[in-house]
């Protein structure tokens, strides 16, 4: 009988107070940015910062993931090299790298895993990934669970794969429009989003068919009833997106996934099994929909061609819960609410859609009964949907120390000798220490094994929690100083005992027989900015190589995006659909200097976004 395959809850971390949130609240591993050269460049950590994680981290066997995911420049090379030495150095479990010339570094064994911005949609892709020494592949978002199952079938090593958080709508790694639009590099950490612009969708002609819509901001991925079905398709790392986001955000979601994914592991304990150790305890009731979200898709789980409300048309801002519609407008400071649906706190956000215009927030001054009392003047007509999008006794609620988690450990106090005390500790990671201590044992003249008990008890601060304690020892007298300092003495010796025996991940080989399935001719697509790149696709058998944009832009028309996501099965007009006549064939989207050509490829059921 096979092993229990190991589950994953994979949490993002801004900073190191938010890694070790997220591994308090349940999160199985973390993954952060470093100093450098990360896909968040405003998500940077100091080396001394990610040590701070790693020690907190493996505690728990958890493990600690550190993005060097964007492209390097040849000039880089030698600095990003001796970067990723001092995170081997302090005890990283893996690297999560975009570009293939980390692979022709001279690097310490390091475990690496292939990140979401190598842009990795097939079997086909993941197989050359894992040929060539990633020992983890994370998946591209827009893949169905049919897809993820195929891929699974075909590779060895773990996938990670997306369960919550903020879509690129375009398939990650693979979008230049930021770069081409503004000179901000998404594969350089430094996205200026233009999916989350307002766009008009207009024809050859300039006649305009949408005003001013957010016509490529996705809602974010919500998964949470999709776990099992996740884990039947073959992932085993769940990844929460979100390393730009607050720890009461980080708080929320890990505890959220942490409850799911135990049910799932509970139910079927012979397949799945948790990759690390120690039980949170949690002192709120997780609320997906309490956090910073466009509104939730499953996006395309069951590859469903015609799924439409995957966008945000209307706003690409959190929009938050309706509590209720306006009755009466007294006043710009004084609005009266219908029934609420839901008790609303002085200091919450709370927003609408104006007429005809974008998603308008203020701050709740006041409530009285069903009057609201707003901080700022509003103006807003009867019968006006109103949203909270903050939640004061929440995110108040969420500032608190919300969670512990502790290891659980049996304890074994007996006298092996008559001058000698020996304490015993065994672990749920499967350490077992002895600590020993030379007394000259006494007989008790009262009753001792109470006493003894209490001092025992006394691991408050430590991350144990004893369920057992033994004692062997009779009725003799140990003096409770003596006994504290014993077990001082364990502790201190089951965690040394556990920092020697924590296992490492190490670097796969690489197969230099392994074909690219891009084939012997590479375009700007496939983002090759440096010298080692280019060595590691020659040695894997590629004879033409076009550089990334960001080295050298060809002049001619860019597809700058290509996506999953049609605008026109958004809008309701497929091209494979009685309702395509609605809309011109050919279309464009506009925003200020910016205007992109849609091509629509129905065969393949893709849009691809130009810029002419």
């Amino acid at each position: 009988m096979s092993k229990p395959r190991k589950i994953e809850l994979l949490a993002p971390a801004r900073d190191a107070n938010t890694a070790i949130e997220a591994i308090k609240h349940g999160a199985d591993a973390v993954y952060m940015g470093a100093s450098s050269h990360g896909a968040r460049a405003a998500a940077g950590n100091s080396l001394e910062d990610i040590a701070k994680v790693i020690e907190y981290a493996h505690q728990f066997n958890a493990k600690v993931y550190i993005t060097v995911n964007t492209i390097i420049y040849n000039h880089e090379l030698e600095t990003v090299e001796q970067l990723i030495h001092k995170l081997y150095h302090i005890g990283v479990d893996a690297l999560i790298v975009q570009d293939m010339g980390v692979l022709r570094m001279n690097l310490p064994p390091i475990a690496l895993h292939a990140s979401t911005q190598c842009d990795t949609r097939s079997a086909e892709k993941a197989k050359f990934l894992e040929q060539v020494g990633f020992s983890q592949i994370v998946l591209a978002r827009e893949l169905s669970f049919e897809e993820i199952a195929d891929i699974h079938s075909k590779v060895d090593v773990p996938l990670e794969a997306f369960v919550h958080g903020a879509l690129c709508v375009s398939y990650s790694g693979d979008c230049q429009a930021s770069w081409v639009a503004t000179g901000r590099s998404a594969n350089r950490g430094e996205c200026s989003q233009m999916c989350r612009l307002p766009y008009n969708l207009v024809d050859i002609n300039g006649e305009i068919y949408e005003y001013q819509k957010y016509l490529l901001s996705l809602r974010d991925l919500n998964r949470s009833s999709d776990i099992e079905a996740m884990l039947d398709a073959g992932v085993s790392s769940f990844k929460i997106e979100g390393r730009l986001k607050d720890v009461g955000y980080v708080k929320n979601t890990v505890a959220a996934y942490r409850q799911a994914i135990d049910k799932i592991i509970e139910k079927y304990p012979d397949k799945y099994q948790r990759a690390s150790i120690g039980k949170s305890k949690i002192s709120f009731t997780p609320n997906l929909a309490k956090s910073f979200n466009r509104g939730f898709t499953r996006y395309f789980a069951d590859d469903v061609s015609s799924n439409r409300t995957m966008a945000s048309l209307n706003s690409p801002k959190s929009i938050g819960e309706p509590v209720g519609r306006v009755k009466r407008f007294i006043s710009a400071n004084s609005i009266v609410l219908k029934e609420l649906t839901t008790e609303l706190h002085n200091g919450d956000g709370l927003g609408f859609f104006d007429t005809g215009g974008p998603f308008k927030g203020f701050r709740l001054n006041r409530i009285d009964k069903n009057t609201i009392y707003p901080a700022s003047k509003v103006f807003v007509e009867t019968g006006t949907l109103i949203y909270r999008n903050k939640d004061k006794h929440w995110d108040d609620e969420l500032a608190r120390d919300t969670a512990t988690r502790l290891i659980d450990i049996e304890i074994t106090l007996r006298t092996p000798s008559r001058n000698l005390l020996a304490l015993d500790i065994i672990d749920q990671r499967g350490n077992s220490i002895t600590s020993t201590i030379y007394i000259e044992l006494q007989d008790a003249k009262t009753p001792q094994i109470e006493a003894r008990r209490r001092v025992l008890e006394k691991i408050g601060g430590t991350i144990y929690n004893i369920t057992t304690i033994n004692d062997l020892t009779g009725e003799i007298f140990v003096p409770a100083s003596t006994l504290a300092d014993l077990r001082r003495q364990a502790i201190e010796l089951l965690e040394r005992t556990h920092r020697m025996r924590y296992e490492r991940d190490y670097r796969l080989p690489e197969n230099f027989d392994a074909e690219p399935p891009m084939g012997i001719e590479l375009s700007y697509h496939d983002n090759v900015s440096n010298r080692l790149a280019q060595q590691f696709y020659v040695d894997h058998g590629v004879t033409k190589i076009k550089p990334a944009l960001e080295v050298r832009q060809p002049e001619h028309e860019l597809t700058v995006m290509t996506t999953r996501y049609c605008i026109r099965r958004e809008l309701g007009c497929c091209l494979k659909t009685s309702n395509a006549k609605k809309l011109p064939f050919t279309l464009f989207i506009a925003s200020g200097h910016n205007k992109f050509r849609l091509d629509f490829d129905c065969k393949n059921c893709r849009m691809k976004v130009i810029k002419t």
